[in-house]
């Protein structure tokens, strides 16, 4: 595998890694607790909202790359459907083996300079998948925090 490309494969996987982690570290009834006051706070989701959104960036991108479908898994990502911390997991796993996927379409470095059709126009998959990397980590950052808050206990570590 090509540098960059392994740099980025290394990146998503971590998210992939962290995300199971921190669902691990949930009792049930923490998955979709939302901090008190949520609208009124910078955390207004739960741990498990954010995590979904992470995810949910990386599916869209995915999707996006396989499939020139960039819909939003807005829908099937909704606590209602995913209502416990096995289906998120199973979730999480979902998108990884789609975003490996989408990987197994780059054979080199070079292709990360193709542009592709997105929401944004015509633009580099290098640059579509760096924002990717960017968006998925800070939900998952803020699932971190939302975790912190609500239960004392300390996340996975970076």
């Amino acid at each position: 595998m090509s540098q960059i490309i392994e740099f980025f494969n290394e990146g998503f996987l971590k998210l992939h890694t962290k995300s199971l982690e921190m669902l691990d570290l949930l009792a049930p009834v923490e998955l979709y607790l939302r901090p008190k006051n949520g609208s009124g706070t910078l955390l207004p989701l739960s741990t498990g909202e954010y995590l979904l959104r992470a995810a949910a960036a990386v599916e869209q991108t995915a999707g996006g790359i396989t499939r020139r479908l960039w819909d939003d898994p807005f829908e099937w990502t909704l606590p209602e459907k995913l209502s416990t911390k096995e289906l998120v997991a199973e979730y999480i796993s979902e998108v990884e083996l789609a975003r490996r996927e989408a990987f197994q379409f780059f054979a080199s470095d070079d292709d990360l300079c193709r542009l592709i059709p997105s929401p944004d126009g015509f633009l580099p998959i290098g640059r579509i998948l760096t924002d990717t990397i960017v968006r998925a980590s800070h939900y998952q950052g803020r699932a971190f925090a939302a975790f912190q808050l609500l239960t004392g206990k300390k996340p996975p570590r970076f």
